[in-house]
């Protein structure tokens, strides 16, 4: 089995993009997938899901209700039993004031009570029901406070159903929606991961013998000049090089469809890669320039490591073929690059890859 090195590079960009926005729950671009495929099913489970609790909050303000209402009667009860109390021990007390005395001083005494009990019982009855209802007021104030609230809150569910599920969903609905937000502004990249994620996989059916470098990146100091397109390079990232005993395979890929292979605003793979295969080429000279040994010497001279330039189109690939590039289909890829002869020692293989490995 072909021996892989890192993650490929779109997921990494994938990875940096869900993690700088806080959502690091998809463990897989399948789970990415799935999230976008069922957007609109998750939409409506939320929406499912705040109806349900809803209608048990209703519920359960109903009950509550009729439990505060009998909790307030009770204490309604309670207070008038306690005033009555109250006013029936007073009738007694002047009941059983007496009616004879042994002398005048205690006959004065006795007339003074009769008087005051009188006063006190009057006072009560006329204010009878307004101290039930100060006394009640005081006992149930929080009693009365909270069933007014959830009065309210139940009017207002009765009346307005789809405005309260919509306010109790609104966050979940809100982070739902950033999170399809978030992910969209990276389709490119998960459809671009999904395509190197199957080359990938190909290229695994080969044998140890074959080394597979993904999202390959090197940076220059100072800068190299392109003379085909007459820029600097300041840095190059390749999808996948593939290091055999037939040489390197620079290998890019693009998951597009018919619409992107026609549009003329999309950079042109074929440039591209022949970009990489320059900085590529330097960065091996430069190797080679530092006498730093990667191939066997040859009496004749310096060897030259083969570059082959692959794109590898997921869905379909253009008629035309290009100068220096083969364009390929996944199924053509593992043919292609076993159909070349041997060129390179094990060792040499090795050491190719070891050097792009530690650069």
């Amino acid at each position: 089995m072909c021996k892989v090195y890192n993650s490929i590079g779109c997921i990494t960009t994938i990875k940096s993009h869900l993690l700088k926005n806080g959502i690091n729950e998809f463990k897989s671009l399948n789970e990415l997938r799935n999230f976008q495929k069922n957007y609109e099913i998750a939409l409506q489970e939320i929406e499912s899901k705040h109806t349900f609790l809803i209608e048990q909050e209703k519920t359960a303000l109903s009950d509550e209700i009729s439990q505060l209402e009998d909790s307030i009667k009770t204490k309604k009860t309670e207070v008038e039993n306690q005033l009555k109390s109250k006013l029936e021990c007073l009738k007694r007390s002047l009941e059983n004031l007496p009616t004879t005395h042994s002398n005048l001083a205690k006959e004065f005494i006795t007339d003074f009570r009769k008087i005051i009990l009188t006063i006190k019982i009057w006072v009560n009855e006329l204010n009878f029901n307004e101290r039930v209802c100060n006394s009640v007021q005081e006992e149930t104030s929080i009693l009365v406070d909270t069933l007014s609230k959830k009065k309210s809150r139940y009017k207002f569910i009765d009346s307005f159903l789809q405005i309260a599920i919509g306010e109790s969903a609104l966050l979940e609905l809100n982070e739902l929606k950033r999170k399809k937000f978030v992910i969209n502004e990276i389709n490119n990249s998960i459809y671009g991961a999904l395509g190197e994620q199957k080359v990938v996989k190909e290229l695994e059916k080969l044998s140890d013998e074959f080394v597979l470098i993904n999202d390959f990146n090197y940076s220059f100091h100072p800068p190299i000049y392109y003379p085909l397109e007459k820029n600097y390079i300041k840095s190059v990232q390749m999808d996948h090089l593939l290091i055999s005993s037939s040489g390197i395979f620079l290998i890019e890929t693009k998951n597009w469809s018919e619409h992107s292979l026609n549009n003329l605003s999309m950079y042109s793979p074929v440039q591209q890669i022949k970009r990489a295969n320059f900085a590529l080429n330097k960065i091996l000279s430069e190797k080679s320039a530092e006498s730093i040994s990667i191939l066997k010497r040859h009496h004749w001279g310096v060897r030259k490591i083969p570059i082959r330039n692959l794109i590898v189109l997921i869905n379909q690939k253009p008629q035309e073929e290009f100068q220096y590039v083969k364009i390929l289909t996944l199924k053509e890829l593992r043919g292609y690059v076993n159909y070349f002869e041997p060129c390179l020692s094990n060792t040499e293989t090795r050491n190719i890859a070891n050097f792009l490995l530690e650069i």
